[in-house]
Protein backbone atom coordinates (compact mmCIF):
# COMPACT_ATOMS: atom_id res chain seq x y z
CA UNK A 1 0.00 0.00 0.00
CA UNK A 2 1.47 3.50 -1.00
CA UNK A 3 1.17 6.41 1.61
CA UNK A 4 -0.86 8.27 -0.50
CA UNK A 5 -3.56 4.89 -0.62
CA UNK A 6 -5.90 4.93 2.96
CA UNK A 7 -7.13 1.57 4.34
CA UNK A 8 -10.63 0.98 4.65
CA UNK A 9 -13.09 3.50 6.03
CA UNK A 10 -15.47 2.81 8.65
CA UNK A 11 -18.34 4.55 10.71
CA UNK A 12 -16.40 6.27 13.82
CA UNK A 13 -15.36 3.66 16.39
CA UNK A 14 -16.63 6.04 19.38
CA UNK A 15 -20.52 6.56 18.16
CA UNK A 16 -23.12 5.63 20.80
CA UNK A 17 -24.06 2.17 20.91
CA UNK A 18 -28.19 1.57 20.01
CA UNK A 19 -27.57 5.46 18.08
CA UNK A 20 -27.89 6.58 14.97
CA UNK A 21 -24.19 7.03 13.99
CA UNK A 22 -22.64 11.07 13.59
CA UNK A 23 -23.22 11.32 10.02
CA UNK A 24 -20.43 12.06 6.92
CA UNK A 25 -21.75 15.40 6.32
CA UNK A 26 -18.43 17.60 5.62
CA UNK A 27 -16.64 17.86 2.41
CA UNK A 28 -12.90 17.81 1.88
CA UNK A 29 -13.37 21.54 1.24
CA UNK A 30 -15.14 21.82 5.03
CA UNK A 31 -11.64 20.17 6.20
CA UNK A 32 -9.11 21.38 4.21
CA UNK A 33 -10.80 25.02 5.21
CA UNK A 34 -11.32 24.16 8.91
CA UNK A 35 -7.52 23.21 8.63
CA UNK A 36 -6.50 26.38 7.09
CA UNK A 37 -8.33 28.65 9.31
CA UNK A 38 -8.28 26.59 12.79
CA UNK A 39 -4.66 28.47 13.13
CA UNK A 40 -6.08 31.84 12.69
CA UNK A 41 -7.50 33.33 15.71
CA UNK A 42 -8.52 35.86 17.61
CA UNK A 43 -5.25 35.73 19.82
CA UNK A 44 -3.03 36.02 17.03
CA UNK A 45 -4.95 39.17 15.60
CA UNK A 46 -5.02 40.77 19.41
CA UNK A 47 -3.05 38.96 22.18
CA UNK A 48 0.47 39.04 19.44
CA UNK A 49 0.39 42.81 21.09
CA UNK A 50 1.20 41.88 24.10
CA UNK A 51 3.91 39.47 23.41
CA UNK A 52 5.75 41.64 21.11
CA UNK A 53 5.75 44.49 23.52
CA UNK A 54 7.53 41.74 25.93
CA UNK A 55 9.85 40.01 23.43
CA UNK A 56 10.48 42.75 21.03
CA UNK A 57 11.90 41.94 17.26
CA UNK A 58 12.34 38.23 19.22
CA UNK A 59 8.85 37.47 18.87
CA UNK A 60 9.62 36.37 15.35
CA UNK A 61 12.00 33.33 17.15
CA UNK A 62 9.32 33.01 19.87
CA UNK A 63 6.75 32.00 17.34
CA UNK A 64 8.92 29.87 15.48
CA UNK A 65 9.99 27.73 18.24
CA UNK A 66 6.53 27.61 19.64
CA UNK A 67 5.31 26.51 15.96
CA UNK A 68 7.98 23.71 15.42
CA UNK A 69 6.64 22.36 19.25
CA UNK A 70 2.76 22.46 17.28
CA UNK A 71 4.16 21.03 14.29
CA UNK A 72 4.74 17.92 15.96
CA UNK A 73 2.22 17.81 18.09
CA UNK A 74 0.39 18.08 14.69
CA UNK A 75 2.16 15.84 13.45
CA UNK A 76 1.74 12.89 15.91
CA UNK A 77 -2.02 13.16 16.53
CA UNK A 78 -2.86 13.32 12.74
CA UNK A 79 -0.49 10.37 12.68
CA UNK A 80 -3.03 8.32 15.20
CA UNK A 81 -6.07 10.16 13.46
CA UNK A 82 -5.25 8.98 10.29
CA UNK A 83 -5.01 5.26 11.06
CA UNK A 84 -7.78 5.49 13.24
CA UNK A 85 -10.39 8.62 12.56
CA UNK A 86 -12.59 8.91 15.41
CA UNK A 87 -14.56 12.02 16.97
CA UNK A 88 -12.92 11.42 20.49
CA UNK A 89 -9.95 12.55 18.80
CA UNK A 90 -7.19 12.37 20.97
CA UNK A 91 -9.17 11.20 23.94
CA UNK A 92 -9.48 7.65 22.04
CA UNK A 93 -6.20 7.46 21.65
CA UNK A 94 -5.47 7.95 25.25
CA UNK A 95 -7.30 5.91 25.84
CA UNK A 96 -6.24 3.34 23.91
CA UNK A 97 -2.34 3.44 24.71
CA UNK A 98 -2.37 4.04 28.29
CA UNK A 99 -5.90 3.37 29.64
CA UNK A 100 -9.73 4.52 30.11
CA UNK A 101 -8.42 7.42 32.96
CA UNK A 102 -6.44 9.05 30.79
CA UNK A 103 -8.90 9.49 27.99
CA UNK A 104 -11.49 10.54 30.42
CA UNK A 105 -8.94 13.20 31.29
CA UNK A 106 -7.88 14.46 28.08
CA UNK A 107 -11.50 14.37 26.92
CA UNK A 108 -12.79 15.94 29.70
CA UNK A 109 -10.07 18.67 30.18
CA UNK A 110 -10.71 19.85 26.49
CA UNK A 111 -14.73 19.70 26.81
CA UNK A 112 -14.12 21.96 29.64
CA UNK A 113 -11.49 24.30 28.23
CA UNK A 114 -13.73 24.42 25.04
CA UNK A 115 -16.85 25.67 27.03
CA UNK A 116 -15.05 28.49 28.74
CA UNK A 117 -13.70 29.46 25.99
CA UNK A 118 -17.22 30.02 23.87
CA UNK A 119 -18.11 32.35 26.91
CA UNK A 120 -15.09 34.37 26.31
CA UNK A 121 -14.82 34.41 22.48
CA UNK A 122 -19.01 35.34 23.29
CA UNK A 123 -18.38 38.21 25.30
CA UNK A 124 -14.89 39.64 22.76
CA UNK A 125 -17.72 39.65 20.00
CA UNK A 126 -20.08 41.53 22.29
CA UNK A 127 -17.39 44.21 23.22
CA UNK A 128 -17.31 45.05 19.21
CA UNK A 129 -20.47 45.26 18.23
CA UNK A 130 -21.48 47.58 21.51
CA UNK A 131 -18.42 49.56 20.31
CA UNK A 132 -20.23 49.56 16.95
CA UNK A 133 -23.69 50.00 18.38
CA UNK A 134 -23.67 52.37 21.60
CA UNK A 135 -26.37 51.86 24.11
CA UNK A 136 -26.95 48.36 23.79
CA UNK A 137 -26.24 45.68 25.86
CA UNK A 138 -23.35 43.00 25.59
CA UNK A 139 -25.35 40.25 27.52
CA UNK A 140 -27.56 40.82 24.34
CA UNK A 141 -25.20 40.05 21.62
CA UNK A 142 -23.54 37.47 23.39
CA UNK A 143 -26.99 35.68 23.47
CA UNK A 144 -27.71 36.34 20.17
CA UNK A 145 -24.55 34.83 18.74
CA UNK A 146 -24.84 31.66 21.50
CA UNK A 147 -28.03 30.93 19.95
CA UNK A 148 -27.11 31.48 15.90
CA UNK A 149 -24.33 29.08 16.21
CA UNK A 150 -25.84 26.60 18.95
CA UNK A 151 -28.91 26.54 16.02
CA UNK A 152 -26.26 26.00 13.69
CA UNK A 153 -24.49 22.83 15.78
CA UNK A 154 -28.36 21.32 16.32
CA UNK A 155 -28.74 21.21 12.50
CA UNK A 156 -26.64 18.92 9.98
CA UNK A 157 -22.98 18.89 10.38
CA UNK A 158 -22.70 20.12 7.01
CA UNK A 159 -24.42 23.81 8.11
CA UNK A 160 -21.20 24.24 10.62
CA UNK A 161 -19.14 23.09 7.75
CA UNK A 162 -20.65 26.03 5.68
CA UNK A 163 -20.07 28.67 8.54
CA UNK A 164 -16.23 27.55 9.12
CA UNK A 165 -15.70 27.60 5.37
CA UNK A 166 -16.59 30.76 4.79
CA UNK A 167 -15.32 32.43 8.21
CA UNK A 168 -11.66 30.34 7.49
CA UNK A 169 -12.00 31.92 3.85
CA UNK A 170 -12.31 35.60 5.46
CA UNK A 171 -9.49 35.23 7.91
CA UNK A 172 -7.31 33.12 5.08
CA UNK A 173 -8.18 36.58 3.14
CA UNK A 174 -7.53 39.12 5.71
CA UNK A 175 -3.79 37.49 6.43
CA UNK A 176 -2.95 37.07 2.85
CA UNK A 177 -4.11 40.74 2.14
CA UNK A 178 -1.60 41.64 4.99
CA UNK A 179 1.32 39.84 4.41
CA UNK A 180 0.97 41.45 0.76
CA UNK A 181 0.68 45.16 1.74
CA UNK A 182 3.29 44.13 4.15
CA UNK A 183 5.62 42.55 1.92
CA UNK A 184 5.76 45.73 -0.82
CA UNK A 185 5.93 48.04 2.13
CA UNK A 186 9.24 46.11 3.45
CA UNK A 187 10.19 46.13 -0.37
CA UNK A 188 9.60 49.90 -0.40
CA UNK A 189 7.72 49.54 -3.71
CA UNK A 190 4.30 50.63 -1.60
CA UNK A 191 2.91 54.18 -2.62
CA UNK A 192 3.95 56.48 0.34
CA UNK A 193 6.71 54.22 2.06
CA UNK A 194 10.09 53.63 2.13
CA UNK A 195 12.02 50.46 2.77
CA UNK A 196 12.68 49.67 6.42
CA UNK A 197 15.32 47.62 6.42
CA UNK A 198 16.88 46.20 9.37
CA UNK A 199 16.23 49.31 11.12
CA UNK A 200 13.41 48.54 13.86
CA UNK A 201 15.09 44.71 14.14
CA UNK A 202 18.40 46.09 15.25
CA UNK A 203 16.95 49.43 16.67
CA UNK A 204 15.57 50.18 19.82
CA UNK A 205 17.57 48.11 22.08
CA UNK A 206 18.28 45.16 19.44
CA UNK A 207 16.69 42.45 18.75
CA UNK A 208 16.15 40.90 21.87
CA UNK A 209 15.86 43.97 23.84
CA UNK A 210 14.66 42.57 27.02
CA UNK A 211 17.13 39.33 27.29
CA UNK A 212 15.75 36.10 27.84
CA UNK A 213 13.15 37.09 30.16
CA UNK A 214 11.04 38.81 27.10
CA UNK A 215 11.30 35.66 25.05
CA UNK A 216 10.65 33.36 27.34
CA UNK A 217 7.05 35.85 27.94
CA UNK A 218 6.71 36.12 24.11
CA UNK A 219 7.11 31.88 24.04
CA UNK A 220 4.65 31.33 26.66
CA UNK A 221 1.96 33.59 24.74
CA UNK A 222 2.69 32.70 21.45
CA UNK A 223 2.45 28.88 22.64
CA UNK A 224 -1.40 29.37 23.85
CA UNK A 225 -2.27 31.30 20.66
CA UNK A 226 -2.04 28.26 18.42
CA UNK A 227 -4.44 26.63 20.36
CA UNK A 228 -7.37 25.17 18.21
CA UNK A 229 -5.55 23.21 15.22
CA UNK A 230 -7.31 20.33 17.18
CA UNK A 231 -10.59 20.76 16.21
CA UNK A 232 -9.99 19.50 12.71
CA UNK A 233 -8.82 15.57 14.00
CA UNK A 234 -12.28 15.96 15.31
CA UNK A 235 -13.64 17.07 12.66
CA UNK A 236 -12.31 14.18 10.37
CA UNK A 237 -14.50 11.93 11.81
CA UNK A 238 -17.41 13.64 9.83
CA UNK A 239 -15.64 14.06 6.95
CA UNK A 240 -16.37 12.45 3.62
CA UNK A 241 -12.90 10.81 3.54
CA UNK A 242 -11.57 10.87 7.03
CA UNK A 243 -8.19 9.47 6.67
CA UNK A 244 -7.46 11.23 3.48
CA UNK A 245 -8.80 14.49 4.96
CA UNK A 246 -6.68 14.16 8.10
CA UNK A 247 -3.82 13.32 5.97
CA UNK A 248 -3.91 16.45 3.85
CA UNK A 249 -4.84 18.87 6.64
CA UNK A 250 -1.59 17.57 8.73
CA UNK A 251 0.92 17.11 5.98
CA UNK A 252 0.11 21.43 4.92
CA UNK A 253 0.50 22.26 9.21
CA UNK A 254 4.21 23.65 8.33
CA UNK A 255 3.59 26.13 5.75
CA UNK A 256 0.14 27.25 7.15
CA UNK A 257 2.39 27.55 10.94
CA UNK A 258 5.49 29.45 8.71
CA UNK A 259 3.37 32.09 6.69
CA UNK A 260 0.58 32.65 8.61
CA UNK A 261 2.32 33.22 12.08
CA UNK A 262 5.24 33.60 12.21
CA UNK A 263 5.75 35.48 8.43
CA UNK A 264 3.17 38.09 9.87
CA UNK A 265 4.66 38.60 13.27
CA UNK A 266 8.08 39.48 10.86
CA UNK A 267 6.05 41.52 8.69
CA UNK A 268 4.88 43.59 11.81
CA UNK A 269 8.79 43.99 13.68
CA UNK A 270 9.82 44.84 10.22
CA UNK A 271 7.65 47.72 9.19
CA UNK A 272 7.14 49.31 12.87
CA UNK A 273 9.20 49.92 16.18
CA UNK A 274 8.49 47.38 18.51
CA UNK A 275 8.03 49.78 21.39
CA UNK A 276 5.54 52.03 19.44
CA UNK A 277 2.21 52.15 21.75
CA UNK A 278 0.01 51.28 19.42
CA UNK A 279 1.24 47.78 18.92
CA UNK A 280 -0.09 46.85 22.33
CA UNK A 281 -2.81 49.04 22.50
CA UNK A 282 -4.79 48.14 19.12
CA UNK A 283 -2.93 45.44 18.34
CA UNK A 284 0.09 44.93 15.55
CA UNK A 285 -2.19 44.45 12.35
CA UNK A 286 -3.57 47.83 13.45
CA UNK A 287 -1.27 49.13 14.09
CA UNK A 288 0.81 48.14 11.16
CA UNK A 289 -1.73 49.40 8.70
CA UNK A 290 -2.40 52.74 10.40
CA UNK A 291 1.36 53.00 10.27
CA UNK A 292 1.15 52.72 6.45
CA UNK A 293 -1.78 54.68 6.36
CA UNK A 294 -4.26 52.26 5.31
CA UNK A 295 -7.65 54.15 5.45
CA UNK A 296 -9.73 52.56 7.66
CA UNK A 297 -7.34 50.19 8.76
CA UNK A 298 -9.28 50.12 12.43
CA UNK A 299 -12.68 49.34 11.63
CA UNK A 300 -11.22 46.55 8.87
CA UNK A 301 -9.61 44.46 11.50
CA UNK A 302 -12.28 45.04 13.76
CA UNK A 303 -14.37 43.15 11.21
CA UNK A 304 -11.89 40.38 10.71
CA UNK A 305 -11.04 39.78 14.68
CA UNK A 306 -15.15 39.39 14.96
CA UNK A 307 -15.84 36.67 12.40
CA UNK A 308 -12.03 35.43 14.13
CA UNK A 309 -13.94 35.07 17.42
CA UNK A 310 -17.72 33.97 16.08
CA UNK A 311 -15.54 31.23 13.84
CA UNK A 312 -14.06 30.10 17.34
CA UNK A 313 -17.54 30.41 18.46
CA UNK A 314 -18.76 28.18 16.07
CA UNK A 315 -15.66 25.71 16.21
CA UNK A 316 -15.78 25.16 20.28
CA UNK A 317 -19.36 24.49 20.31
CA UNK A 318 -18.83 21.89 17.74
CA UNK A 319 -15.81 20.40 19.32
CA UNK A 320 -17.37 20.43 22.47
CA UNK A 321 -20.36 18.48 21.61
CA UNK A 322 -18.31 15.93 20.23
CA UNK A 323 -16.08 15.29 22.70
CA UNK A 324 -18.72 14.34 25.29
CA UNK A 325 -20.77 12.49 22.50
CA UNK A 326 -17.59 10.76 22.00
CA UNK A 327 -16.58 9.86 25.74
CA UNK A 328 -20.04 8.97 26.87
CA UNK A 329 -19.75 6.48 23.52
CA UNK A 330 -17.26 5.05 25.88
CA UNK A 331 -19.04 4.67 29.23
CA UNK A 332 -17.15 7.90 30.71
CA UNK A 333 -20.25 10.52 30.68
CA UNK A 334 -23.66 10.77 31.35
CA UNK A 335 -25.38 8.84 28.81
CA UNK A 336 -28.23 11.80 27.75
CA UNK A 337 -25.66 13.48 26.57
CA UNK A 338 -24.62 11.14 23.57
CA UNK A 339 -28.15 10.60 22.26
CA UNK A 340 -28.12 11.21 18.15
CA UNK A 341 -30.56 12.71 16.60
CA UNK A 342 -30.94 13.46 12.80
CA UNK A 343 -26.75 12.67 13.20
CA UNK A 344 -25.90 15.37 15.25
CA UNK A 345 -25.49 15.18 19.21
CA UNK A 346 -27.85 17.37 20.11
CA UNK A 347 -27.99 17.17 23.82
CA UNK A 348 -24.37 17.59 23.76
CA UNK A 349 -24.31 20.91 21.87
CA UNK A 350 -26.99 22.62 24.19
CA UNK A 351 -25.12 21.43 27.49
CA UNK A 352 -21.90 23.06 25.68
CA UNK A 353 -23.98 25.85 24.61
CA UNK A 354 -25.50 26.28 28.03
CA UNK A 355 -22.17 25.64 29.76
CA UNK A 356 -20.47 28.69 27.93
CA UNK A 357 -23.25 30.84 28.50
CA UNK A 358 -22.89 30.28 32.54
CA UNK A 359 -19.34 31.31 32.19
CA UNK A 360 -20.92 34.44 30.48
CA UNK A 361 -23.12 35.27 33.76
CA UNK A 362 -20.22 34.44 35.63
CA UNK A 363 -18.34 37.12 34.20
CA UNK A 364 -20.73 39.64 35.58
CA UNK A 365 -22.26 38.32 38.78
CA UNK A 366 -18.55 37.06 39.99
CA UNK A 367 -16.09 38.38 38.18
CA UNK A 368 -13.18 38.71 40.95
CA UNK A 369 -13.45 34.86 42.31
CA UNK A 370 -15.66 32.70 40.20
CA UNK A 371 -14.82 33.67 37.21
CA UNK A 372 -11.30 34.22 37.61
CA UNK A 373 -10.69 30.77 38.91
CA UNK A 374 -12.18 29.44 35.63
CA UNK A 375 -9.63 31.43 33.20
CA UNK A 376 -6.82 30.30 35.56
CA UNK A 377 -8.17 26.52 35.41
CA UNK A 378 -8.00 26.89 31.35
CA UNK A 379 -4.50 28.48 31.42
CA UNK A 380 -2.56 25.29 30.71
CA UNK A 381 -4.81 22.99 29.67
CA UNK A 382 -3.69 22.81 26.01
CA UNK A 383 -0.52 21.91 26.97
CA UNK A 384 -1.87 19.01 29.41
CA UNK A 385 -3.66 17.63 26.14
CA UNK A 386 -0.53 17.51 23.72
CA UNK A 387 1.17 15.52 26.80
CA UNK A 388 -0.94 12.63 26.15
CA UNK A 389 -0.86 13.37 22.46
CA UNK A 390 2.72 12.60 22.45
CA UNK A 391 2.57 9.94 25.11
CA UNK A 392 0.06 8.02 23.35
CA UNK A 393 1.36 8.45 19.84
CA UNK A 394 4.84 6.76 21.54
CA UNK A 395 2.76 3.88 22.39
CA UNK A 396 0.29 3.48 19.34
CA UNK A 397 2.95 4.03 17.11
CA UNK A 398 4.89 0.94 17.99
CA UNK A 399 1.58 -1.17 18.08
CA UNK A 400 0.58 -0.23 14.48
CA UNK A 401 3.99 -1.42 13.37
CA UNK A 402 3.45 -4.56 14.62
CA UNK A 403 -0.34 -5.13 14.44
CA UNK A 404 -1.34 -3.09 11.18
CA UNK A 405 1.07 -1.03 9.07
CA UNK A 406 -0.91 -0.16 6.65
CA UNK A 407 -2.94 2.22 8.60
CA UNK A 408 0.17 4.33 8.67
CA UNK A 409 -0.75 7.28 5.97
CA UNK A 410 1.22 9.76 8.06
CA UNK A 411 4.40 9.04 9.42
CA UNK A 412 5.82 11.13 12.59
CA UNK A 413 8.70 12.13 11.54
CA UNK A 414 12.19 10.42 13.26
CA UNK A 415 10.38 8.11 15.34
CA UNK A 416 10.71 8.16 18.35
CA UNK A 417 13.13 10.96 18.75
CA UNK A 418 10.98 13.92 18.13
CA UNK A 419 8.38 13.07 19.76
CA UNK A 420 10.36 12.64 22.51
CA UNK A 421 12.11 16.54 21.71
CA UNK A 422 8.60 17.45 21.81
CA UNK A 423 7.69 15.86 24.97
CA UNK A 424 10.97 17.75 26.13
CA UNK A 425 9.92 21.27 24.74
CA UNK A 426 6.38 20.91 26.41
CA UNK A 427 8.25 20.06 29.56
CA UNK A 428 10.21 23.23 28.91
CA UNK A 429 7.19 25.13 28.65
CA UNK A 430 5.54 24.24 32.44
CA UNK A 431 8.97 25.21 33.63
CA UNK A 432 8.82 28.35 32.32
CA UNK A 433 5.23 29.15 33.72
CA UNK A 434 6.46 27.78 36.69
CA UNK A 435 9.10 30.36 36.80
CA UNK A 436 6.58 33.66 36.03
CA UNK A 437 4.21 35.18 38.24
CA UNK A 438 1.37 35.65 36.18
CA UNK A 439 1.18 31.94 34.79
CA UNK A 440 2.27 30.03 37.46
CA UNK A 441 -1.30 30.50 39.12
CA UNK A 442 -2.51 29.04 36.17
CA UNK A 443 -0.08 26.05 35.85
CA UNK A 444 -1.61 25.61 39.49
CA UNK A 445 -4.82 25.52 38.54
CA UNK A 446 -5.05 23.51 35.43
CA UNK A 447 -2.80 20.70 37.65
CA UNK A 448 -5.56 20.79 39.87
CA UNK A 449 -8.22 20.60 37.77
CA UNK A 450 -6.26 17.78 35.72
CA UNK A 451 -5.29 15.52 38.82
CA UNK A 452 -8.90 15.48 40.04
CA UNK A 453 -10.41 14.23 36.87
CA UNK A 454 -7.48 11.93 36.64
CA UNK A 455 -8.52 10.73 40.29
CA UNK A 456 -12.29 10.28 39.02
CA UNK A 457 -11.09 8.63 35.67
CA UNK A 458 -9.14 6.28 37.56
CA UNK A 459 -11.33 5.43 40.14
CA UNK A 460 -14.04 4.68 36.94
CA UNK A 461 -11.31 2.22 35.66
CA UNK A 462 -10.71 0.68 39.06
CA UNK A 463 -14.73 -0.28 38.90
CA UNK A 464 -15.08 -0.89 35.73
CA UNK A 465 -12.58 -3.58 36.16
CA UNK A 466 -13.40 -4.92 39.50
CA UNK A 467 -17.21 -5.20 37.87
CA UNK A 468 -16.41 -7.45 35.47
CA UNK A 469 -13.74 -9.34 36.65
Amino acid sequence: MSRTTAPAESAPVDSPPGDAPLTHGLKQRHLSMIALGGVIGAGLFVGSGQAIAAAGPSIVLAYALSGALVMLVMRMLGEMSAANPASGSFSVHAERAIGPWAGFTAGWSFWFLMCVAVGLEGMGAAQIMVAWFPGTAEWVWVALFMTLFCATNLAAVKNFGEFEFWFAALKVGAIVLFLGIGVLAIAGVLPGTDSPGATHLTGHGGFMPNGTEGLIVGLLASVFAYGGLETVTIAAAESEHPVQGVAKAVRTAMWRIAIFYVGSMAVVVTLLPWTHESVAKKGPYVATLDFLGIPAAGQIMNVVVLIALLSAMNANIYGASRMACSLVARGQGPKLLGRISGGVPRIAVLTSSAFGFVCVLLSYWRPDDLFAWLLNMIGAIILVVWFFIAVSQLTLRRRLEREAPEKLVVKMWLYPYLTWVALAGMAAVFVLMAREPDTRIQLYYTGGLTLCLAAVGFARQKLVAAKSA
